[in-house]
């Protein structure tokens, strides 16, 4: 009798989720935690709603924006910057209650272009200083023209604070030399958290999310920033993170080794990846290598090579395939996890696509699949035992 019973589409994704999220949070009273799990779900679909609306009534390109996940940290570091070699005078006034939504710009293409008049030595060094920043990665080659035209230079001096914690945000920064303490104030006393040594960015995150600076970064040398105007970035990093974020949140969904996050930590992960793209025989991960990110692919398939240090009668050492990994699977974190280098080398087949995320925003978002992916660490092993009698290769 009961086979006549259709199941109404969704309910299981609906009822697997809740199930999910009581066995990671395990709550005391399963009624009230299925009432806020839901009204949650409920309240995200009402946005969705409003949002599209919002799309609809736009007469240019439609994107919801939703505040984007930096590839720093917590403690981001922001920062207040200065034209080329001016001083810092032209702060800009309390921001922190304009919530910005790409959808509501009148017609950006009306506004006159930021540019900063550049050598050839000075833009030479801005683009080495600007290559591996994960916000410039999904930027088209127009787009990132545009924005090394709006950026300019900063010299610093020792004990120079680049920006405060509590104030506004004005600028964002990349670092071309230079080493910056990164302090958060904790119970009236300021803690150094950390540092930045020649390489990397930050000030991103109270431009995004309209938000007081939330950590002090201060010069201990001589160095050297390149800053990028609020307008700017909000015109071209902003709006294209959104439509980044449009189109990959569907995408990482269906990525098993995400499904036990929430959705707002999801849409952290999509707001931080950066796309690659391999062609057949690419070499994208090599065997010994530090490891700097992790995988996801996209589209395509990649296969992963070893060279047993263990393997008897092995001619040359040559290299044995352990794995393929297809759309929506992983690689690339065992050396991230065991924080040891590369243990295997992993190749394209074929035009290949992977989303990449970088080592500080794997440590900071994917804490709750951890577990996942140790445990899949022990397949690996038992993998190699059969491959090569021993799993020695992962543990050096």
């Amino acid at each position: 009798m009961m086979s006549n019973v259709e199941i109404p589409a969704g309910l299981k994704d609906l009822l697997q989720g809740y199930t999910v999220e009581v066995l990671r949070r395990k709550p005391p009273d399963l009624v009230e935690f299925a009432v806020q799990h839901f009204t949650q779900i409920l309240e995200n679909q009402r946005n969705e709603q409003q949002d599209n609306k919002c799309s609809v009534k736009s007469t240019k390109k439609g994107v919801t924006f939703e505040t984007i996940t930096p590839s720093k940290e917590e403690g981001e570091e922001e920062n207040d910057s200065d034209e080329s070699t001016t001083s810092k005078c032209n702060r800009r006034v309390s921001v922190c209650a304009e919530p910005y939504n790409p959808d509501e710009d009148e017609d950006d293409d009306s506004e006159p272009r930021v540019v900063h008049p550049k050598t050839d030595e000075q833009r030479r060094r801005l683009q080495d200083a600007c290559r591996d920043i994960l916000l410039f990665k999904t930027l088209d080659q127009e787009q990132f023209s545009e924005v090394l035209d709006a950026m300019f230079e900063v010299l610093v001096k020792p004990q120079e604070h680049i920006i405060d914690q509590g104030a506004d945000g004005d600028n964002f920064y990349v670092i071309e030399k230079g080493v910056y303490d990164i302090f958060v104030q904790k119970d009236d006393v300021s803690v150094c958290v950390g540092k930045y040594d020649n390489k990397g960015s930050f000030g991103e995150l109270a431009l995004m999310y309209n938000t007081p600076r939330a950590a002090t970064i201060v010069a201990t040398q001589d160095g050297a920033l390149w800053g990028l105007d609020r307008a700017t970035f909000h015109r071209l990093i902003v709006k294209n993170n959104a439509k980044k974020r449009r189109m990959y949140e569907a995408f990482i969904e269906c990525v098993p080794l995400l499904k036990s996050l929430e959705l707002s930590e999801r849409m952290k992960i999509v707001d931080v990846l950066g796309a690659r793209a391999f062609q057949d025989g690419d070499r994208i991960i090599t065997q010994g290598d530090m490891a700097d990110c992790f995988y996801i692919v996209e589209s395509g398939e990649v296969k992963i090579m070893i060279k047993s240090k263990t393997k008897a009668g092995q001619q040359n050492n040559a290299e044995v395939e352990v794995a393929r990994c297809s759309r929506g699977q992983y690689f690339g974190e065992l050396a991230l996890v065991n924080n040891k280098p590369r243990a295997a080398s992993v190749y394209a087949v074929g035009e290949t696509k992977c989303l990449v995320i970088d080592i500080q925003a794997f440590e900071r978002l994917l804490g709750p699949c951890m577990d996942i992916m140790k445990r899949n660490i022990s397949q690996y092993e038992d993998q190699l035992v059969a491959l090569f009698g021993s799993s020695v290769d992962l543990k050096h």
